[in-house]
């Protein structure tokens, strides 16, 4: 075997091992949720590209994965504009990262739905500037439910008072809530947290909020977050490996 056909045997592999790792999610997915009495087709996979090339974007994407969410503006343009002649049309863009107030600009150029939505000044802004494009940019709020200073969001309490003042603006639509809860071994020690922001939704909707989006789990705890509600599960690791930095 030549070294031609040896590479073209490694990327094969590697090619098959996205393919199986994506398949795996997608199961993993449809179980958890039909465990819940769900229908599996309720939930949404993101595929998490941070720091993945946008070689094995598309190759996901061929794979099957139809929204692709990123962490940092700058690196999701180097990757869109990358994939422009290529990507089909059928795949979103998000942004699940901290969204800086001076790149509202380019990210409501880029996602479909921003999950990070996590303070007035940013969703003014965003509306502002979606007034500018003539577009109503579609978002989830980000609730803090732990004490982590690490972590962005609206407290609970404040939840309900900013949905009113974002509800006038006729440039931000809200569709749901978004929560990163702490990072812990035990997926079942994660539950409380993905629980908490179900009912916090359900008791907004009785009281007349619209609100169909949850956008919780991730990785290490995804089949807990579908079984509790999630309805947008955001997986990095579990379809692409251990990130790879450098």
């Amino acid at each position: 075997m030549g070294g031609s056909d040896i590479i073209h045997l490694m990327v094969k592999t590697e090619r098959a091992s996205l393919i199986e790792r994506i398949s795996e999610v997608y199961k993993r997915v449809s179980h958890a949720a039909m465990r819940a009495g769900r229908d599996p087709s309720e939930v949404k996979v993101i595929a998490v590209t941070k720091t993945i090339p946008a070689e094995q974007i598309m190759e996901a994407v061929e794979a099957g994965i139809r929204i692709i969410g990123e962490n940092r503006v700058q690196e999701a343009r180097q990757k869109i504009l990358a994939l422009k002649d290529t990507i089909p049309p059928t795949v979103q863009w998000h942004m699940i990262g901290h969204l800086q107030k001076n790149k509202v600009r380019p990210a409501l150029q880029m996602f479909e739905l921003i999950h990070s939505l996590d303070s007035m000044e940013l969703a003014e802004r965003i509306n502002r500037i979606a007034a500018e494009y003539g577009k109503v940019q579609r978002c989830l709020i980000q609730v803090k439910l732990s004490d982590e200073e690490t972590k962005y969001g609206i407290r609970p309490e404040y939840l309900e008072a900013m949905l009113n003042r974002v509800s006038e603006m006729q440039n931000i639509r809200v569709e749901g809530l978004m929560t990163i809860p702490p990072y812990l071994e035990d997926p079942e020690m994660v539950r409380p947290y993905f629980r908490r922001l179900r009912r916090l939704r359900d008791e907004l909707q009785e009281r007349g909020y619209q609100l169909p989006e949850l956008s919780m789990g991730m990785s290490g705890d995804y089949e807990v977050a579908v079984e509790e509600g999630a309805t947008i599960v955001r997986i990095g690791t579990a379809i692409f490996g251990p990130r790879r930095y450098g």
